[in-house]
């Protein structure tokens, strides 16, 4: 969501590092969550952004338009408001701490710089994701922390699957079931 109305500012020719210019973007812009084939997706203006979600030029500029507070409150709203679609799982820089503070299942998932970077860049991507943590971790509005109660995986040293098996297990040991069976996960 943070990356749709970065695109956003860039395409309109905004300053992402001027707040008044990008708050008062944000009036002009129409964002839309949608559920497809049982996920989310970010409309901008009533169409799916796809992989310029993704650009260098919006992760070079995503924190900036991020640390805005009127931008926040926006999105935080906005992710929020997917619950009336049933349960959901949702990843983000503050989802645990200030989106969903009160879920007893949260997950920081994290891994050194060095290997975040290795994996943006087998993607095609030039991320500069330590000056984004930095940026992140700083900002005065819902900065990015380790929620209170979070499982924290360090994801450094493996590969996806045991990302996804160390994720089940955290889950596991929080009481956390497949209502589709009705039981827990064995």
């Amino acid at each position: 969501m943070y990356r749709a109305v970065t695109l956003a500012v860039l395409q309109h020719g905004a300053d992402p590092h001027d707040a008044c210019v990008v708050t008062n973007l944000l009036k002009e812009i129409q964002l839309r969550c949608a559920i497809k084939d049982g996920s989310s997706r970010i409309l901008l203006d009533g169409i799916y952004p796809g992989n310029s979600l993704r650009s260098d030029d919006v992760n070079a500029t995503v924190s900036a338009v991020a640390s805005v507070p009127e931008v926040r409150h926006l999105l935080v709203s906005l992710q929020r408001g997917l619950l009336q679609h049933g349960d959901l799982i949702m990843e983000g820089r503050d989802i645990g701490s200030v989106v969903f503070p009160d879920t007893p299942y949260k997950i920081y998932i994290e891994a050194s710089e060095e290997v975040r970077r290795e994996r943006r860049a087998a993607e095609g991507q030039m991320d500069p994701v330590g000056d984004r943590d930095r940026q992140d971790s700083a900002r005065k509005t819902s900065p990015l922390v380790v929620p209170e109660g979070a499982e924290v995986i360090d994801s450094s040293q493996m590969i996806i699957e045991e990302v996804v098996e160390a994720t089940i297990e955290a889950l596991r040991a929080r009481g956390w079931f497949d209502r589709e069976q009705e039981t827990h996960i064995p």
